[in-house]
């Protein structure tokens, strides 16, 4: 795998679930050289907490794993995201596993044992993948590249704070009215949010984004 495609795998947050501690101490080795945040799961249960806990952008996961399986698992992600990218681990080669786990929108099923080979194979698909979703057109001419954190304008390229990109994501994915307390609390998290802080950052954030584009919703908050 190239250099460049290193540096764009290792911006996203990996979840690996499995069971066996040797084999989830060897993958996690393979892992760590190649994502910035890896979260391990020992079993079901704890890797669907991790999940809601984190912003967790691909999740790989062992099919047979005690108090909550790999299918099950997926099952119940798929219940809250739909879009999130995964991959399933098995030693399993069955026909009902594999049109099971088929019908969950995987990334790539993979037969153990993971190999350097297997595992990079399904990353890369992983990666072409989010390529062709990171890209929003908010408006003709205008491209928001949501893994860059960055709006493009013809040859001009403005690169968004953590917040703005943070504001924008959830924008998007609203589609409607986002209220102040909304944004307070995802983007200042326990500390307090004053509202010249509010505007220094809406003022900052509309420079970079087409005309009119940004509307205030006086007294409840922005939408786009």
């Amino acid at each position: 795998m190239n250099e460049n495609m290193l540096k764009k795998l290792s911006k996203y947050k990996v979840l690996y679930a499995e069971d066996e501690e040797g084999v989830r101490k060897n993958v996690h080795e393979m892992l760590s050289l190649i994502f910035d945040e890896v979260y391990l799961a020992k079993d079901g249960e704890e890797a669907y907490e991790l999940f809601l806990e984190k912003e967790i952008d691909l999740i790989i996961t062992d099919i047979k794993m005690p108090r909550l399986n790999g299918i099950e698992l997926v099952k119940r992600i798929r219940d809250e995201n739909k879009e999130v990218e995964i991959i399933i681990l098995s030693a399993h080669t069955e026909v009902d596993f594999m049109l099971e786990a088929v019908e969950l929108s995987l990334v790539r099923y993979i037969v153990k044992p993971i190999t350097e080979t297997k595992l990079m194979e399904a990353l890369k698909k992983f990666l072409s993948t989010c390529e062709d979703e990171t890209k929003v057109e908010l408006e003709e001419g205008w491209v928001y590249d949501s893994l860059e954190k960055t709006i493009t304008h013809g040859f001009k390229v403005y690169d968004l704070t953590k917040k703005e990109s943070k504001l924008l994501d959830m924008l998007l994915k609203k589609k409607n009215v986002l209220s102040y307390e909304e944004i307070e609390a995802t983007l200042w998290g326990d500390e307090y949010m004053s509202l010249n802080a509010l505007r220094l950052m809406i003022k900052n954030f509309r420079k970079k984004l087409p005309p009119n584009t940004l509307k205030n919703i006086q007294g409840y908050g922005y939408k786009l």
